[in-house]
């Protein structure tokens, strides 16, 4: 049965061998999620010049996909000399408390999440130890993370549908790359901002997509 997947990282994850040359009978859309959350190391400090410190929140229980984004923000971090530091994976809601003392007591100066804890328990606390937080799914600045940066996740779903009709007319999925987004989408939560006391730069705030007031 050929599968059409929206992924994260069907490579770093091992899903396919390779975006070129998926074999098997799996295609479709990779949403780049690991290099563009690591985009967020640039981003925080290109709104924040004072940020030497960035911490990471991962998901214990998706150690792959940890992993995976975890080796792109220190390459994100290594050109500009910012220290990854701390990096604290929990299982569940129950660890965040602990999870941002930590971050507090190490001096984060902002902090990036993983994917699979883009979830309000994690905005709430972001906010509440007035700590600048970003992802790379765009629900993460809806639900109040400061900001998101990633593919524009309809966009991708609609481009899958083109695998979908190329199958239906007979190719095979092992014959269909797996292609990359080109549209991607920067959002700045300004409530958010104004909660934990952080003025963004006018100059900052023209290049995201969507501001939400």
């Amino acid at each position: 049965i050929p599968i059409v997947m929206i992924v994260g990282d069907p490579v770093e994850t091992g899903i396919v061998p390779s975006l070129a040359y998926p074999g098997g009978n799996i295609t479709g859309v990779s949403l780049m999620a690991s290099p563009l959350t690591a985009k967020a190391v640039d981003l925080f400090r290109d709104m924040l010049p004072s940020v030497r410190r960035v911490g990471v929140l991962g998901h214990a229980t998706n150690p792959v996909w940890a992993k995976a984004m975890l080796d792109q923000v220190l390459l994100a971090g290594a050109p500009t000399g910012t220290e990854i530091q701390p990096v604290v994976m929990i299982r569940g809601p129950d660890e965040l408390e602990s999870a941002f003392t930590t971050m507090v007591r190490e001096r984060a100066d902002a902090l990036i999440v993983q994917g699979s804890l883009v979830i309000k328990p994690v905005t709430d606390m972001a906010i509440k130890y007035r700590l600048p937080a970003a992802s790379g799914a765009r629900a993460f600045a809806d639900i109040g993370g400061l900001l998101s940066y990633g593919a524009d996740g309809p966009a991708a779903f609609r481009h899958s549908a083109k695998f979908v009709q190329s199958i239906l007319q007979g190719r095979q999925p092992k014959d269909l790359p797996i292609e990359q987004p080109t549209k991607f989408e920067l959002v700045i939560n300004l409530k958010t901002a104004k909660a934990i006391g952080l003025r963004i730069p006018e100059a900052f705030l023209q290049r995201a997509d969507v501001v939400l007031e």
